[in-house]
């Protein structure tokens, strides 16, 4: 394999398959002079984590239009940000989103460093973001390598070592691999291969850019990359959820704590999620049991119990009161959203 031939390949097929994205600039544009907003390309990339271009789209749609500046999410509400990014999950990246875009602001006078180093000292931005920025927003010749990445490369070099001890290996190699031209494009090019032919089932190896150069090809056992360890078990937690409502009507919600999982985010009053057996209720109300939800995290499953009352009184000054006006369940994470339609139709009015 001549290192420089696969990034030479791999950008002549890009330039004519590159995936229309709504944070993207084409090559065409790219070639043209257009240079990308690492605003947009640093807001994709901190949505993308742990989830899908089809999920990301319609968020990084509402939040570049409600915030189209740097500046513009520094100086948004916090509540306001967390609100639209309910349902995107992984919520610490909301908060460092915000504590990033005021860095920016506040240090920077609202423009990005361009440099790796300078790049992945700010929150929430790690190893992986600091490369594809530095890449794709500045053309810095940064190696980037996600997921996809790794499954092409460790089919390139038919690498045994299974994920994830191979990281380290397979990010060494995909150094190999970088061209000092275009490495925007390439790293593009790339994640695109990943996403579309070199993909984790059936690889459409036929029309691959890359097939004379991969060896998992040439031993006909391209589907068996990247070898992976066993994933083990998930744990199952349970914990209890109580939604009220004043007797005036309104919803009686708090804010969960800033560090932890749904840190920072509006959701009901309850337990930890340790707990199998109904504890007495955080404040008092008629409050009935209406079944259980379920919902799953990277790291465990939880079994929640929902409890409802209608007339709470006395709730906790810490409390947040919200009547219909004001309460929106689409700004509830997803589990304390399936919380709330279980208890609905026993709550409204």
């Amino acid at each position: 394999m001549k290192h420089g031939d696969v990034a030479t390949a791999l950008l002549d097929w890009y330039d004519g398959h590159a995936r229309e994205l709504p944070w993207r600039v084409s090559p065409a544009d790219r070639a043209a002079g257009i240079e990308p907003d690492p605003y947009r390309v640093w807001m994709s990339e901190i949505m993308l984590q742990q989830t899908t271009v089809a999920a990301v789209k319609a968020y990084f749609l509402r939040f570049t239009t409600l915030w189209p500046t740097v500046v513009d999410l520094a100086d948004a509400e916090d509540e306001r940000v967390m609100g639209e990014w309910a349902g995107l999950g992984y919520y610490a990246r909301a908060r460092n989103l915000l504590k990033c875009a005021r860095v920016i602001r506040d240090e920077f006078n609202g423009i990005f460093p361009r440099t790796r180093a300078q790049l992945q000292a700010l929150p929430g931005v790690g190893p992986y973001t600091s490369a594809a920025i530095a890449s794709i927003a500045f053309d810095r010749p940064e190696t980037v390598v996600d997921g996809n990445v790794e499954r092409v490369v460790s089919r390139l070099f038919r690498v045994e070592t299974p994920l994830p001890t191979a990281k380290g290996a397979l990010t060494e190699l995909a150094e190999t691999l970088t061209p000092q031209s275009r490495p925007g494009d390439y790293a593009q090019a790339m994640m695109d291969l990943g996403a579309t032919i070199c993909t984790p089932k059936s690889p459409a190896c036929g029309t691959c850019p890359l097939t004379v150069d991969c060896a998992a090809r040439r031993a006909g056992d391209q589907s068996r990359f990247p070898l992976k360890m066993p994933k083990k078990p998930k744990p199952t937690r349970h914990g209890h959820a109580y939604v009220g409502r004043t007797a005036a009507g309104e919803w009686v919600l708090e804010k969960r704590p800033e560090k932890g999982l749904l840190g920072g985010m509006m959701g009901w009053p309850g337990t930890e999620w340790q707990e199998a057996h109904p504890p007495e209720p955080p404040f008092p109300g008629n409050w009935q049991d209406l079944g259980e939800v379920r919902h799953t995290f990277t790291h465990f499953h939880l079994i929640l119990t929902v409890h409802a009352s209608s007339h709470v009184t006395n709730p906790p000054k810490t409390s947040v009161l919200k009547g219909n006006n004001a309460f929106q369940p689409s700004d509830l994470p997803t589990v304390m959203r399936k919380a709330f339609d279980l208890a609905r139709s026993s709550l409204e009015t």
